[in-house]
């Protein structure tokens, strides 16, 4: 099944752009299916297509190899059972994407997942804007970090967040700090696990959480043509090692616009 599908169909396409509408949706009216869906498909309508000929401009692809991970050999994916050993299929994809709406329009979204990396996790970081001006540090020319806040889903369900804060004493030295919320701590009880909820919304007739048929549409209007790209364009998939956080290109990529990915 995967060798046939891909990193970008099997999680791009549905988990990640599911995510992603959640971040950038408007209030809806209530929280009845058609008004969530109705504004979760304005982000899907306003997420902005990827020539094929840019496919290299905005996304990465990667193919994990053979190596040691936790001092223990593992397989390359063209090792495994009933993969072809010329697959070029990813197993990683890192994208940017804009969503042209009004408040979204030039605001870039990192997008990354893949198999074998260094941690299981998913995790939304919303980075907001640098201030304009330092008010404390120990000459004009430091410089503040700018806050985070991290949406922890899996497999610690919680809230972080990042900001720069003054260390005690008399000068005006300042360094991030972490403020970290746990439902399993606060609450003593984990969230019950997504397909159990599905199942019970399914039984409640309550479709809040399952796509419907236009969205459906609009998501695979954005990624078929990054699919025609890589085709068009012969794009390889970057080897990267087990345990690793994919390959080095990826880290290029998201270097050349001054940024660089979280540590999860």
């Amino acid at each position: 099944f995967y060798d046939s599908t891909g990193a970008l169909r099997d999680i791009v396409q549905n988990h990640v752009l599911q995510i992603l509408s959640l971040v950038c949706m408007e209030p809806p009216v209530s929280l009845s299916a058609d008004d969530v869906r109705d504004e979760k498909m304005k982000v899907f309508s306003g997420i902005r297509h990827i020539e094929p000929r840019d496919v290299d401009n905005y996304t990465v692809r990667g193919q994990y190899s053979g190596g040691l991970l936790l001092n223990e050999r593992v397989k390359s994916y063209k090792e495994e059972d009933k993969v072809p050993a010329d697959s070029t299929t990813e197993t990683f994809v890192a994208a940017k994407l804009y969503v042209d709406s009004w408040r979204w329009s030039g605001v870039p979204f990192y997008v990354r997942t893949g198999k074998r990396l260094a941690k299981r996790a998913t995790e939304i970081a919303i980075q907001l804007k640098s201030i304009p001006r330092v008010l404390f540090g120990e000459s004009p020319g430091d410089s503040v970090s700018p806050n985070v806040i991290a949406l922890n889903i899996q497999p610690d369900e919680g809230i972080a967040m990042l900001f720069e804060a003054k260390v005690p004493g008399m000068g005006y030295r300042i360094q991030p700090v972490k403020m970290d919320f746990r439902y399993g701590e606060a609450f003593g009880a984990t969230a019950p696990d997504a397909y159990e909820r599905l199942l019970m919304d399914a039984m409640l007739g309550d479709a809040s959480l399952y796509s419907r048929a236009d969205a459906v549409e609009e998501t695979w209007s954005v990624v078929q043509p990054i699919l025609d790209g890589w085709q068009q364009q012969s794009t390889p998939a970057h080897p990267y090692l087990p345990g690793s956080w994919g390959p080095a290109e990826a880290d290029a990529f998201i270097e050349r616009d001054g940024r660089k990915w979280r540590r999860l």
